[in-house]
């Protein structure tokens, strides 16, 4: 099974739109790896620099409410999954950017904001993981460590297992 996890970064702030996880002007460019340098780069966030190399680092996204915002493009999904980050976890996400991860086998993980607010707390240095037998997400740092549960419905599970939309479809049709 594919490993959810590892080096988290903090996007401490709601209504992160897809403009700013990728802007517009990239998508034209004709692959997905060609998204790459480009994440986050018109994000504007106190202390957030998108060349550092805890973004580099990063394979999972703690964020806030409505994360992937905006316009529906899968290239905001697709820039995350080139620089290795299959993993978001926010209190909510726009319906289609929510899809979207599934639909590439990656995971958009719903907490309460009680529940991120603890994760945020635990500061730099966060490593999450993501145990998909006991919906658990485990994040610690230096300063402590919070386990919490999370719901997936069995369809989302489904496609995330099997890598997403099409190798699902591959095993099903």
């Amino acid at each position: 099974m594919k490993t959810f996890g590892g080096p988290a970064i903090g996007l401490d702030r709601n209504d992160i739109n897809t403009d700013e996880i990728i802007p517009a002007k990239y998508l034209t460019e004709n692959s997905k790896e060609a998204l790459k340098p480009y994440i986050l780069e018109d994000l504007k966030l106190p202390g957030f620099d998108p060349a550092s190399e805890a973004l580099k680092q990063a394979k999972v996204i703690v964020t806030r409410a409505n994360f992937g915002c905006g316009s529906s493009r899968e290239h905001a999904v697709w820039v995350f999954e080139v620089n290795d980050i299959n993993v978001v976890i926010g209190e909510s996400f726009a319906r289609i950017f929510r899809q979207n991860m599934f639909n590439c086998g990656m995971l958009a993980v719903e907490l309460k904001k009680e529940e991120i607010a603890r994760i945020f707390a635990l500061g730099d240095g966060l490593n999450i993981g993501v145990d998909m037998t006991t919906n658990q997400v485990k994040a610690c740092s230096a300063k402590g460590e919070v386990t919490v549960t999370f719901e997936l419905n069995a369809f989302d599970r489904d496609l995330v297992l099997a890598g997403g939309w099409l190798p699902y479809a591959d095993k099903k049709y």
